[in-house]
């Protein structure tokens, strides 16, 4: 005779339990901000500045609404305020009136660039971490980030000489941090060389290491005049490869960067996250002017909460594992943070 057979048990269900309502951590606004996970601080936030040589007035970049390429005048009054928001740092980028195929500008002492920093420390002293762009391509006239070769190729290694004389003369101007961009081998190592060997010890490098050939950069090459014929896909990173991000992000800091960098940030987050995982320096993310300017054009039109969308933008590349942001909202969402 076969033993009787036992209904099934469902587990728990006679013995009374708590009911599981994650939502009673959302009911009120004081108790979402104590348990958020990720915040967004105006500290962590840096503010890319453009500065023009020869304007008389600001002017407006078009594919940008609310971005302007500045004078040497009206700079100082966006990184006054930027120091007043209490933001993190200024990204530099130099416009010469004049460009040439070596981009000689650049490593002028009175360069619009190297001007600039001189003008910007002065104004903000340590209130500001003062950063500066550290590429070619706004100042040669073909627009590409280094030298090129008879044949039109970029020549890597007599560009890091070039980034080697722009990191001290910026470094002279007074830079409290330089931001290699060109994603030439070897640039920082020749970087981190050439700033100890003029006892420019405390100049730190934010590397950008992890930088894509985008269709996100659109923008940015109004922003500074940019030349450029054909693209740089030879040096910058196929959109398709995560692991070559966090490879380049741990050479750069091998060679001697203090942070690195993920560029562009929205459509990357998960390199970011990775380089994050992998790294023991701080990271950065670009929030690129492609980015901004498709926020700002859907908000234009009506489909989406500016503000709102501004915030969790940034959340989210926080949320991803980013130390410090590059965004051109820095001093409005600083503004809209202390609300």
């Amino acid at each position: 005779m076969s033993p009787p057979v036992s209904p099934p048990v469902t587990p728990h269900a006679s013995v009374p339990g708590p009911s599981v309502r994650p939502r009673r951590l959302r009911t009120t606004p004081a108790l979402r901000r104590m348990v958020s996970e990720t915040s967004v601080q105006a500290r962590q936030l840096v503010l890319p500045v453009f500065v023009r040589e020869g304007l008389r007035e600001p002017r407006a970049i078009s594919s940008m609404p609310g971005v302007v390429q500045h004078t040497r005048s009206s700079l100082l009054g966006a990184v006054a305020e930027a120091a007043e928001l209490g933001l993190g740092g200024v990204m530099l980028f130099g416009i010469p009136e004049h460009k040439n195929a070596t981009g000689s500008a650049g490593v002028d002492p009175a360069g619009v660039l190297n001007l600039a920093i001189t003008d910007v420390v002065a104004e903000v002293g340590d209130q500001l971490t003062v950063m500066s762009d550290l590429c070619l391509d706004e100042f040669t006239d073909h627009g590409h980030c280094g030298v090129l070769t008879p044949d039109g190729r970029v020549d890597n290694d007599r560009t890091l000489e070039v980034y080697a004389e722009m990191a001290l003369a910026q470094a002279d101007a007074g830079v409290d941090m330089v931001g290699p961009s060109g994603m030439m081998d070897g640039q920082v190592r020749v970087i981190r060389a050439a700033l100890d060997a003029q006892s420019h010890h405390d100049v730190s490098i934010l590397a950008y290491s992890a930088k894509y050939a985008s269709a996100f950069f659109g923008p940015f090459r109004e922003a500074v005049d940019s030349s450029l014929t054909g693209d740089r896909r030879t040096y910058q990173q196929d959109p398709a490869n995560a692991v070559e991000g966090v490879r380049e992000a741990l050479l750069d800091i091998a060679e001697g960067a203090d942070l690195v960098m993920v560029k562009p940030a929205m459509g990357y987050l998960d390199v970011v996250r990775r380089v994050r995982d992998e790294v023991s320096v701080p990271v950065a993310a670009y929030n690129v002017s492609g980015e901004y300017s498709m926020l700002e054009a859907a908000a234009a039109n009506g489909w989406i909460d500016r503000e709102q969308a501004i915030l969790e933008t940034l959340t989210s590349i926080r949320r991803a594992g980013a130390d410090v942001v590059l965004t051109y909202w820095a001093s409005e969402a600083a503004r809209l943070l202390q609300r």
